[in-house]
């Protein structure tokens, strides 16, 4: 890593001060990645659950496939859906807290007799559909949030502590050569001025 930087003490200084809070902030940055790990996991299984009991409400009713055909959609409307927000892991994800529906009237005598059990499973595939849309809305939140954190640790790993170290070693050199040079500079002119003074 090129770090532009003059070689002084203060400068020192700064790029310790700099090294140390990186090295202080790797092992946390480490702890929220593997909790995001954690969290992206328990995302993807639950949207799996979700899916696969969207899945098995479809097929314990598919002998209703051709009644589904005289059923009358418009019946049912999502009003509104109300999503609210929860931090996992330092990260704002989605939660679906409420859904409501609009249930328009009809005619029981004029319907068939399964229509109202018909709006409480429609009721019901929307909700779970909604409800996985929103799981996989909050792993992608997680995800994106965790590739960002592996991005952080592998810079602070890779890229900035380790040049950091080097330009500190750098100007601990150069220092100590700049000492060592005055150093034998005086030992220099004290000898001549010895010299001189016989």
């Amino acid at each position: 890593m090129a770090i532009a930087f003059q070689y002084n003490k203060t400068s020192l200084q700064h790029l310790k001060k700099q090294l140390k809070i990186r090295e202080n902030a790797l092992p946390i940055l480490k702890n929220k990645e593997a909790a995001l790990r954690v969290e992206v996991k328990k995302a993807r299984k639950e949207a799996e659950q979700v899916a696969a009991e969207l899945e098995q409400t479809i097929d314990r009713h598919e002998s209703m496939a051709g009644l589904w055909e005289e059923f009358d959609f418009n019946l049912l409307e999502v009003e509104s859906v109300e999503i609210g927000s929860q931090k996992v892991a330092g990260v704002a994800t989605p939660v679906l807290k409420d859904i409501q529906f609009i249930r328009h009237p009809f005619s029981l005598f004029n319907r068939p007799a399964w229509f109202p059990a018909g709006m409480e499973l429609l009721k019901q595939w929307i909700e779970l559909a909604l409800r996985r849309k929103v799981i996989l809305q909050k792993m992608d939140r997680l995800e994106f949030a965790r590739k960002k954190t592996t991005q952080k640790v592998n810079l602070y790993e890779k890229v900035q502590i380790p040049g950091y170290e080097d330009a500190i070693r750098k100007i601990e050199r150069y220092l100590e050569d700049e000492e060592n040079l005055a150093k034998a500079a005086q030992k220099i002119v004290k000898k001549r001025s010895n010299s001189d003074a016989l």
